[in-house]
């Protein structure tokens, strides 16, 4: 899966849970900050991300922005399972 398919992926994903227009998302959108997201939403989010993706999201991990989250599901993604 190329960057660009990932991010319209993950994209679609946030826009589907927050209710946001996925015109209004790039890679700088601040998750919390820009799309008003609240806790519940960010697990929503990241819950549909680990099952569509088939990845796993530690809530530790520092994933701000849209451009944090997809560098992160790509290198899961990159990584050989159970690393």
């Amino acid at each position: 899966m190329s960057k660009e398919e990932l991010f319209n992926k993950v994209k679609a994903i946030i826009a589907d849970q927050t209710g946001e227009d996925e015109s209004k998302i790039t890679l700088t959108t601040d998750i919390k900050k820009d799309l008003d997201a609240d806790s519940l939403d960010i697990f929503e989010v990241m819950n549909e991300i680990e099952d569509q993706l088939d990845v796993k999201i530690e809530v530790e991990e520092n994933l701000n922005t849209v451009g944090d989250l997809v560098d992160f599901v790509e290198q899961q993604l990159a990584s050989p399972k159970g690393e």
